[in-house]
């Protein structure tokens, strides 16, 4: 590249240093140091770049500069020549800056030749300079950007622009926008009480956004000017909620009783939403702080026909009754609904509704609401609860209807977007989560990777640690160390966390697993509070659970009859499978071999479709032991080499969504869901999506199906 240049060795030597391999460096330097560019001392890499570009636009006649600066600050080719013909510029002075390779028009737009040109140009214009540039497109524009550069132009308090952008950000689909707006209107605010209004604003927009730092820092700037009560409360709940987000349990559950208290004298319904948010931080602060909240929202009086009412009805009875073994009494499927009904899909404690239903069996109302919360959210820009919702989602579909690979799509999705918004809470939970998936398949790679990823998570208590305790305990069960997994299990269903929908989900392996070690009575208290919890439920699949467990633990005549009972009543792929299992290894163990082998082949084949390839070993060693001759390993089709998010790019693209559609859906950009399908299609077999839509890809990654 460099040979090309009439440049001396030396210079060359220069060149190659100071670019350190920068493609764009090894293009622009060389034509700097030919014009003679200023500087000879060492610079940044970046400043090297803003000088050579600089001295470009040095060259450049006075009015073509005026043009390029107003370029920086707004793009659009229409207001840009509006506006540099009220500062005495004409459409010919862009010329210039076009044949010296530093802009382009494309589009009707004016495109720098890189991000650079641009910083560069605005930053080195005074500030008076700039701000008749932004007063010129402030008058030229009629949209919310006059707005924007007509705040940009104006120096000192102005309560008149200031109401202008409170305007902007009501209007903004995008909380980052909001926040922007609000935070700007704050500091034009010459009233202290609007000013602190504003930061509130601000500060919650910048929740919304996950952009968790900043929402700290304002309201932490808010603080010291709010005498009000709800304010304080306010700012309060924004602390309380970064906090939660970044693993800080302790000092979130603090920062929430807190902003209750304040606001529970002026407002309970705001209180109540506050507590309902305080449910979640509680739930990982511990079962003592858990009851502190249902105690306090049992104790509010809420104003009748106030929507937050329903809600806190339901999580009064559903975790009273969780907590106290159901003296609180039970919660209908009508409780449920009108809890999810009554408040506006856009508030946080809809999320909690969201997730509420899990803890009392409801799987399937987590399974409708999730989806649907999370395209509304999606759509919101409130980017900062989705990961929250795709984690009730996961579970819903892993646990109401065994679509574990959706599960694994859905949770790696919400992971990515914890990961990059600085959640660390949602970051551990959500690797115990994947951990657990991975146990169900006996990657115990996988499982351990995921499992230490977790402990990395930089919280004081590792928030996914129920999660982590079930992987590691299925890990060993599928694999047949039952005394290992008996331990494990036995302390997560009876430790602090006992009531976390990992470990109360977990009691049914806890029974397999002291049964399969001779030591029933180890499961029996477990046990007991989970069939209360099973029946106050009334679930099928609940029941179903409940049903297999008493055929393990009970008397061995009445076995039959409660395998009988819990295969009629699961519709779960994975634990109707362990029930068939389990069912056939019974009958074998009673002589009736040829009873036995059908259910053992329902086994195998559904372990396998759901790729628990630990579990489809130990149905087929069961068939081997019945005498039957063991068929050949099934078939892969051909989607079984996709990996799970090939697989559910392919789904959607069977459906003929775009790849810009898919990506929403997802929370990818086009681009990767375009290299996914670019992955797949060989894999397949095929070449194009009209051959994708003619595939049957809807049961692949699933197993359902009823024994033989």
């Amino acid at each position: 590249m460099l040979e090309a240049t009439p440049l001396t060795s030396a210079q060359r030597y220069r060149v190659l240093a100071e670019a350190h391999g920068n493609p764009l460096a090894l293009l622009e330097l060389p034509t700097a140091l030919r014009e003679g560019a200023r500087r000879s001392e060492p610079l940044s890499l970046t400043a090297r770049l803003q000088s050579a570009f600089l001295d470009r636009v040095d060259r450049l006649p006075e009015a073509t500069g005026t043009l390029l600066l107003i370029a920086a600050a707004s793009d659009g080719l229409d207001e840009v020549l509006a506006a540099g013909a009220r500062l005495g510029s004409e459409v010919s002075d862009l010329d210039p800056a076009e044949t010296a390779g530093l802009v382009r028009v494309e589009n009707r737009t004016v495109v720098f030749r890189h991000p650079l040109i641009r910083e560069a140009v605005y930053q080195r214009a005074a500030i008076g300079r700039r701000l008749v540039v932004h007063r010129a497109l402030a008058e030229t524009l009629n949209d919310d950007r006059r707005v924007w550069h007509l705040a940009a132009a104006t120096v000192g308090p102005s309560e008149q622009v200031a109401m202008q952008l409170d305007q902007t950000a009501r209007r903004a689909r995008a909380h980052t926008v909001a926040a922007t707006a609000y935070e700007r209107a704050a500091q034009l605010s010459a009233d202290p009480a609007a000013r602190v209004g504003r930061l509130t604003l601000a500060a919650e927009a910048a929740t919304e956004a996950a952009e968790l730092e900043r929402a700290a820092a304002l309201a932490h700037e808010a603080e010291p000017l709010a005498s009000d009560p709800l304010l304080r409360a306010r700012l309060a709940y924004v602390r309380a909620t970064a906090a939660f987000w970044r693993g800080k349990h302790r000092e979130a559950h603090w920062l929430l009783l807190l902003a209750a208290d304040l606001a529970d004298g002026a407002d309970p319904a705001l209180a109540a939403r506050m507590l309902s948010q305080g449910i979640q931080i509680a739930w990982y602060a511990g079962e003592t702080e858990l009851a502190d909240i249902v105690a306090r929202m049992r104790a509010l009086r809420i104003p009748p026909g106030e929507p937050i009412s329903a809600f806190a009805h339901l999580a009064v009875v559903t975790l009273g009754g969780l907590l106290d073994g159901g003296g609180t009494g039970a919660s209908s499927e009508e409780d449920v609904f009108e809890a999810m009904t009554a408040l506006p899909g856009s508030t946080r404690e809809a999320v909690m509704a969201c997730g509420l239903p899990l803890t009392i069996g409801a799987d399937e109302v987590t399974l409708e609401a999730g989806g649907r919360l999370a395209a509304d959210y999606r759509s919101q820009g409130r980017i900062g609860a989705v990961p929250t919702v795709l984690y009730f989602l996961a579970q819903a579909e892993f646990l109401y209807d065994g679509r574990h690979y959706d599960a694994l799509t859905t949770a790696d999705a919400a992971l990515r977007i914890a990961e990059d918004t600085g959640q660390h809470h949602w970051t551990g939970v959500l690797n115990g989560f994947l951990a657990m998936l991975a146990a169900v398949e006996g990657d115990e790679e996988r499982c351990r990777r995921l499992d230490a990823a977790a402990q990395r998570v930089p919280v004081a208590h590792i928030p996914g640690v129920a999660w982590l305790e079930r992987a590691r305990a299925m890990l060993d069960l599928g694999h047949g160390r039952a005394d290992a997994a008996m331990a494990t299990l036995d302390a997560l269903t009876s430790g602090p966390g006992w009531y976390h929908v990992s470990a109360m989900r977990s009691v049914p392996d806890l029974v397999e697993a002291a049964v399969r070690c001779g030591r029933p009575a180890r499961a029996e208290p477990a046990f007991a509070r989970f069939d209360a919890w099973a029946r106050r439920s009334n679930r099928p699949h609940q029941l179903a659970l409940a049903e297999r467990c008493r055929a393990l633990l009970g008397d061995d005549t009445r076995a039959e009859h409660h395998y009988l009972a819990a295969l009629k009543l699961s519709r779960q792929p994975f634990d109707q499978a362990r029930t068939a299992l389990l069912y056939g290894e019974w009958l074998r163990r009673n002589r009736r071999r040829t009873a036995a082998a059908g259910h053992l082949r329902h086994a195998v084949d559904a372990f396998a479709r759901l790729g628990a390839h630990p579990w489809a070993g130990r149905a087929r060693a069961e068939l081997q032991a019945c005498g039957v001759s063991l068929p050949a390993a099934p078939t892969r089709g051909l989607a079984e080499d996709l990996t799970p998010q090939e697989l559910r790019i392919a789904r959607l693209a069977a459906q003929g969504l775009s790849n810009k559609d898919i990506a929403a859906q997802l929370f990818l950009s086009p681009r990767t869901v375009g290299y996914h399908l670019y992955k797949a299609y060989p894999k397949l077999g095929i070449a194009s999506r009209a051959e994708l839509a003619a595939l049957d890809l809807a049961g692949v990654g699933n197993a359902h199906g009823d024994p033989d």
